[in-house]
C-alpha cells in the first residue's frame, strides 16, 4: 500500500482544516517546502498536495493559485512523486499544474457536475487524472466541501468508471472523518472498492498503525495521512517501512 503524506495549503501556508471547515484552521508551517523536505527525509516517495484556496474558490485556480509558487517550490526541491487537488475546473488549470510537474491532478466538482467533461478529460490525459470523491453521509460534496449533492459517492464512481478506464485512481474522503483522528470509515471505503475496479485511496480519519494495517489487509491502493503526522501521533518512517510497496 502506497503512504502519501498531505500538505494542505492555504495562503502559501501548511495549514489543517477539521472536517473541511474553514474556521478550524491550525497552521503547521509557513514553509511547506521545508514540511514536504521532512517527509522526504522520512522514506516517503509520494506527496499529497491540497491547494485550499483553489478548493474555497474556482475561479481563484482557474486565475493561477496564489499556492503556485510554492508547489513549484516542493517539486524543485524535493524531487516527490505529487498529486495535488483544489479548484481543478477546466482543462486549462489541469494543463497548468501537469506542465508544472505534478504527476497527478485531482478533479472533484466540476466531475460530478459534467462526468462527462471528466471523462472526456481522462481520455486526454491517461493516468494523470483522479477523481476526488469528498463524501458527507455517503453524499458527493463539492466547492472545497461547502455544499453537498444529491448523489451518491457509488453512484459517481460507477458512472465514471464504466466510461473511461483512463483515470488513475479514486481518492475517497469522507468529510466527517477528516482531521479528527478517530480512523477512516471502513464501510464506506469497502462500498468503493466493490463498485470499481480504479485503485482506490483511503483519505480522512487516517491516524494510527492499526488503521493503515486495517486498509492494507482489505487491498486498499494507498493511504494518505495529514493531522496524525502533524500531531505526531503516527511515525511516517515507521508507516512506510510496515506498508509502503
Amino acid at each position: 500500500m502506497q503512504i502519501w503524506p498531505a500538505i494542505d495549503l492555504r495562503g502559501g501556508m501548511c495549514v489543517r482544516l477539521k472536517q473541511g471547515d474553514y474556521n478550524r484552521e491550525t497552521i503547521f508551517s509557513d514553509n511547506p517546502a521545508i514540511m514536504a523536505a521532512k517527509w522526504r527525509d522520512a522514506g516517503t516517495r509520494y506527496l499529497h498536495l491540497v491547494d485550499l484556496d483553489g478548493a474555497r474558490d474556482g475561479e481563484i485556480a482557474e486565475r493561477g493559485s496564489p499556492n503556485t509558487a510554492v508547489v513549484e517550490q516542493i517539486l524543485k526541491e524535493t524531487d516527490l512523486e505529487c498529486q495535488l487537488g483544489g479548484g481543478v475546473r477546466s482543462e486549462a488549470t489541469i494543463e497548468r499544474w501537469l506542465k508544472l510537474g505534478l504527476k497527478r491532478v485531482i478533479v472533484g466538482t466540476r466531475a460530478l457536475r459534467e462526468p462527462d467533461w471528466f471523462v472526456r478529460m481522462a481520455e486526454k490525459f491517461p493516468k494523470q487524472l483522479v477523481l476526488g470523491v469528498d463524501a458527507r453521509d455517503g453524499m458527493v460534496a463539492t466547492d472545497g466541501w461547502l455544499n453537498t449533492s444529491d448523489t451518491s459517492a457509488v453512484a459517481l464512481v460507477q458512472q465514471i468508471a464504466a466510461a473511461t478506464q483512463q483515470v488513475a485512481a479514486i481518492v475517497y474522503t469522507d468529510i466527517a472523518k477528516d482531521g479528527m483522528m478517530s480512523g477512516p470509515n471502513f464501510q464506506q471505503l469497502a462500498e468503493m472498492r466493490s463498485a470499481t475496479s480504479i485503485p482506490v485511496v483511503a483519505s480522512g480519519g487516517v491516524s494510527t498503525l492499526q488503521d493503515l494495517e486495517q486498509l492494507a489487509a482489505a487491498g486498499t491502493h494507498a493511504a494518505i495521512i495529514g493531522r496524525a503526522l502533524y500531531d505526531g501521533s503516527l511515525d511516517l518512517a515507521e508507516a512506510i517501512r510496515r506498508f509502503q510497496q
